[in-house]
């Protein structure tokens, strides 16, 4: 790993209820007995649970962030949408935009970049999602897809400091797939010498068994974990299993 902390991002989706506050037992015990790790570990429940988890993890070193937000920071007749300011006041200290599935329901690069700006001036942290489709990566178009979501993504936003990149491959989500450790190597190296170094994390099927590959890619900075991170003894596993 190339800086202080090993990110391990923890987005439940559509996934959790109030009484699943209590699955941050174990992992809050587990984070405070290897804080030598300089693990960085932060939960990205929905925005229903944001408040209790904030609550929850308040003497903890784990931090809250939220999944989405509405591209503008100010109040609006937006029935239903909750803006990046709501979710700071909420607790949440993070965002994760761009992600495949929601790009699949029409977040453009260009709406994806209003979020960002907003998301920045609520003094949010962002964890910025670009990927392929299996059929750019066919086509070898890879590289070309994710600088145009990098550039269009990031467009007149001057300071980066705050934005944290996580190269999701659209086809490995949920698929149990990803791709060769070379091939994140250099997809990585690509991505930080186009923004000057930036932390770079990896997510696409991320488990305990694939672990053991994605530790060996040492420009990683981390970790973007879906399903494996709702189950508390998976992603300990995945945890542990990073450290060596």
């Amino acid at each position: 790993m190339t800086n202080k902390y090993t990110y391990f991002i923890a987005n439940w989706k559509m996934f959790g209820n109030q009484r699943s506050i209590s699955l941050l037992d174990k992992v809050i015990s587990f984070v405070k007995k290897h804080k030598k790790n300089n693990i960085k570990v932060i939960y990205f429940p929905p925005a229903t649970l944001i408040n209790l988890f904030d609550k929850k993890l308040k003497t903890s070193p784990i931090e809250v962030g939220a999944q989405n937000c509405h591209t503008d920071e100010k109040y609006g007749a937006y029935t239903g949408q909750i803006n990046s300011y709501m979710l700071k006041d909420a607790g949440a200290k993070y965002i994760i935009l761009g992600h495949s599935e929601n790009r699949q329901f029409g977040d453009s690069d260009n709406i994806i970049n209003l979020k960002i700006r907003s998301s920045i001036n609520s003094g949010l942290k962002v964890i910025f999602c670009i990927g392929e489709t299996l059929n750019q990566k066919r086509k070898k178009n890879t590289k070309k897809v994710l600088l145009k979501q990098i550039t269009q993504g990031l467009k007149n936003i001057k300071n980066k400091k705050n934005i944290i990149i996580a190269y999701e491959p659209v086809w490995s989500i949920g698929s149990g797939l990803i791709p060769k450790e070379t091939e994140i190597f250099e997809i990585v190296k690509f991505i930080k010498n186009k923004l000057n170094g930036s932390k770079v994390l990896y997510g696409g099927s991320v488990n305990f068994r694939n672990i053991e590959l994605l530790k060996k890619i040492h420009n990683l900075d981390g970790y973007l974990i879906g399903g494996a991170s709702q189950n508390p003894n998976n992603f300990i596993d995945i945890i542990k299993k990073s450290f060596n």
